[in-house]
């Protein structure tokens, strides 16, 4: 789904990648598998000219090759086989502003039937594999099967772009109407450096590979710096595999938290109550999804975490979701709901995969 950006939770480059196994060093790799792959339609996900003719994507592709160590010829072949992708930075720009957010709609598109059930099915197929991955990073099965719930249906809708045609696309011509235009393509132009050192390392062909418009991918939607940084061979395959193996999805994704702070035992929000007579509504949600009260100070200000919250040992967030013309819902989020944040920066994302998560869990239990 990405759109949000997985974004832009996967915003963080990193090095080598762990695990892989070696590999040819250069043309024609091997292709991953991808089970499910979608066919891309020719208007969306097919590109039009090629960045053979632009002299600053082959400048790039020269300075990637020698900072890198990268065979310069194939390099610049990659980039210059790449192709432009028109609606691909239309997709890029933020919603027209006055645009109402609304929590009700948005939870209804991913709270539903179909990835319920979906759900449920890989939760019974995977079910020792989660709770490896849970005893070993301290991740809850639920919050894994939101996480790939929400991204793909579990593999299922794994995006139809080729990702070396998005990243390309977003490096070199990222539309200047962003408000965070110099910034964001800086980021994808260092994806895409991720991207091709990947396919070095592993032996797969760049333009293989299908994923979302901002060149998310697999089952769990790695950007390539999260594949490098955080994926994990959990099947034990000698490779990395987030297309074809759910056991290296569900791994992927719980290192992925554990990296990013995630706390065992640790609830992810809690229930509130107002006290009208002492809030302070701009001054809490002034920080936005990064905790910075304690609930005796959240209190003090008006807002009155329930249950167990009332004792919460670290710091909490009040997070408002906005309901179009209804009122607003809030809870009060923890540091883990913050770290859920960091897969895809959105408190609306957060509690629907967190929410997801506990729809599946119910069915099993239903289920037994």
């Amino acid at each position: 789904m990405k759109r949000f950006l997985a974004i832009a939770a996967l915003s963080i480059a990193s090095s080598a990648c762990p695990a892989s196994a070696t590999a040819p060093k250069h043309p024609q790799k091997a292709a991953p598998k991808q089970a499910g792959k979608a066919t891309p339609k020719a208007s969306a996900a097919q590109g039009t000219t090629s960045y053979a003719s632009r002299a600053e994507a082959l400048r790039f592709a020269d300075d990637l090759a020698a900072r890198r160590g990268l065979d310069r010829e194939w390099v610049r072949q990659a980039i210059g086989q790449a192709r432009f992708l028109p609606r691909v930075p239309q997709l890029m720009l933020p919603p027209p502003k006055g645009q109402a957010k609304n929590w009700n709609a948005y939870r209804s598109r991913f709270v539903e039937p179909v990835r319920i059930r979906a759900g449920l099915r890989f939760w019974q197929e995977n079910a020792a594999t989660l709770a490896r991955a849970e005893q070993q990073y301290g991740v809850p099965a639920e919050i894994i099967v939101g996480i790939i719930g929400v991204e793909t249906i579990y593999g299922q809708h794994m995006g139809g772009f080729r990702v070396m045609d998005a990243l390309a696309t977003l490096a070199f011509d990222f539309p200047a109407a962003h408000p965070r235009a110099a910034e964001r393509q800086a980021f994808f132009q260092r994806e895409l450096e991720q991207f091709l050192s990947l396919c070095d390392r592993t032996g797969m062909d760049p333009f293989t590979p299908r994923g979302s418009y901002a060149g998310a991918m697999g089952m769990p939607q790695f950007m390539p710096s999260s594949w490098a940084r955080w994926a994990v061979d959990f099947d034990g395959d000698g490779r990395i595999d987030l297309f074809g193996s759910p056991a290296d999805a569900i791994g992927s994704v719980a290192s992925y938290f554990q990296a990013h702070g995630w706390v065992t035992g640790m609830p992810t929000h809690y229930a509130v109550d107002f006290d009208a007579q002492r809030l302070q509504l701009d001054t809490l949600l002034a920080p936005d999804i990064l905790p910075s009260f304690s609930p005796a100070s959240m209190a003090d200000k008006g807002v009155l975490p329930l249950g167990a919250g009332a004792q919460h040992p670290g710091q909490l967030a009040l997070v408002e979701l906005q309901n179009g013309g209804d009122a607003p819902v809030y809870v009060a989020g923890t540091e883990n709901f913050y770290v859920v944040t960091r897969y895809n920066w959105s408190s609306y994302y957060a509690l629907a995969v967190i929410e997801l998560g506990q729809a599946v869990a119910a069915a099993r239990d239903n289920a037994r």
